[in-house]
């Protein structure tokens, strides 16, 4: 088997230091727009605007396009209806950000010694695993973490030792692979997710192809170096709400105060899905709807299996809320959410908050070029795991771009929240009254 190296290349260190230099590193054609960059959902200049506010904590003061994309349907032909400016609240009005994630308060299936957990943002890291990304990147994700009062997931690839300083702010996933779970795993996390399905891939499984399989990424998740590595669809022993409530009753009893998590894609009863997640003790359900996942997933599969989260999260709100047990569950929502604005729009639609995974990753560099599923297919060390391309991100200033990200979107949404006459997130919830449909 071909060992790993930690060479340190010239070259590796001059990109590095080209890519620290920030905005101006951009290379641009003519018209002023980088080369092989975006596409209709990310375009250029979205993907720039996120580079920016990653650098300056703030939204774009020029003409980058940072709200919208170009895909023609979704988010891009929703927007709000705010109140007129004489009817807005004042600037200096003090507005809160932050949700519980435990709505249960202590009754239903899952009551008891149940910790309560409030993040401070309405949004926190989905998972990507140790093998889709870096280490480095991994890391990045949780100093944020720590840093804003919220949590980033470890995916489905293991919890790397230098992520064990941070356990208070990471959600251990636990996939139908079991790669990497172990009950000290489970006992490190505040929150364990269980990934049923992903938006991207739909019945399909995971899957990371042998030419990121490194020794490293062997070792943590137990199988063998430079081999692809598949996690089956679905779990094999979860067909039924009974089946699914003996898996919170495992980790239940490895971890008595975890709250548990339930990722699911989307599929036309995916209202039923979320209903017997509560039911079966769930705190979270976690909605991943189509177009989001790595450039490593199935275009064919991001395209035509999943329902577009736009549409899962109003069918899943309405059915808790003729159950009853709207508010005894936290509604988290992912797969293709790109801006604050998505964010406030899927909270507008029913979901209590977001989960974001390639705003972060674009935040650092990413320029979409679906190059993911190769070991060195990343030019800027994000989704890789070959050790010198790796080194493209230090943690530190991976954090700072991520964190900045975060407080350019809390201004914004704010800000929206402040224009639409609401002191609270959590009185956005469900307000499609506040929205309006493009044509």
């Amino acid at each position: 088997m071909p060992e790993e190296t930690t060479v340190h290349l010239p070259a590796i260190e001059k990109h590095i230091e080209h890519l620290h230099q920030g905005f101006d590193y951009w290379p641009t054609l003519e018209n002023g727009t980088p080369p092989a960059m975006g596409d209709y959902r990310w375009p250029a200049e979205m993907i720039l605007s996120t580079w920016y506010q990653a650098g300056t904590r703030e939204p774009p003061d020029n003409e980058l396009e940072y709200r919208t994309g170009d895909s023609g349907g979704g988010f891009d032909k929703l927007d709000f209806k705010f109140l007129p400016k004489e009817q807005q609240l004042p600037p200096e009005t003090d507005i809160d950000l932050a949700i519980p994630l435990n709505r249960r308060g202590g009754h239903g299936p899952a009551s008891g010694v149940d910790r309560e957990i409030e993040i401070s943002l309405p949004w926190y890291g989905g998972g990507m695993s140790f093998g889709s990304v870096s280490e480095q990147v991994m890391l990045a994700r949780a100093m944020t973490a720590k840093e804003w009062g919220t949590f980033t997931s470890t995916g489905e690839g293991g919890f790397p030792d230098s992520l064990v300083k941070y356990k208070d702010h990471i959600i251990t996933q636990i996939a139908t692979g079991m790669f990497g779970v172990s009950e000290e795993t489970i006992q490190h996390a505040p929150i364990i997710e269980f990934k049923y399905a992903q938006g991207a891939k739909p019945g399909l499984g995971g899957h990371l192809l042998g030419d990121k399989t490194t020794v490293t990424v062997a070792k943590m998740r137990e199988s063998v170096p430079w081999v692809s590595l598949f996690s089956p669809f679905p779990f094999h022993s979860v067909y039924s709400v009974e089946d699914h409530r003996k898996h919170v009753d495992w980790v239940k009893t490895i971890n008595p105060e975890a709250l548990v998590s339930v990722k699911v894609s989307t599929p036309t009863d995916v209202d039923m899905v979320a209903v017997g997640s509560y039911y079966a003790g769930a705190h979270i359900v976690h909605l991943d709807g189509s177009y989001g996942g790595t450039g490593a997933a199935p275009e064919i599969a991001k395209k035509n299996i999943a329902m577009p989260i736009e549409f899962a999260i109003p069918k899943v709100h309405k059915y808790l809320l003729g159950e009853n047990i709207r508010d005894e569950i936290t509604v988290m929502a992912s797969g293709g959410v790109r801006t604050v604005y998505d964010i406030a729009k899927a909270i507008a639609l029913g979901a209590d908050g977001v989960v974001l995974g390639t705003a972060e990753l674009i935040a650092m560099g990413c320029t979409r070029c679906s190059n993911c599923e190769r070991g060195r297919g990343c030019p800027f060390g994000l989704t890789t795991t070959d050790p010198e391309l790796s080194l493209l991100i230090k943690p530190e200033w991976g954090a700072q771009r991520i964190s900045n990200l975060n407080a350019s979107y809390a201004k914004q949404l704010r800000d929206i929240l402040r224009r639409l006459g609401l002191k609270n997130i959590r009185d956005l919830r469900g307000r499609t009254d506040l929205l309006i449909y493009k044509r």
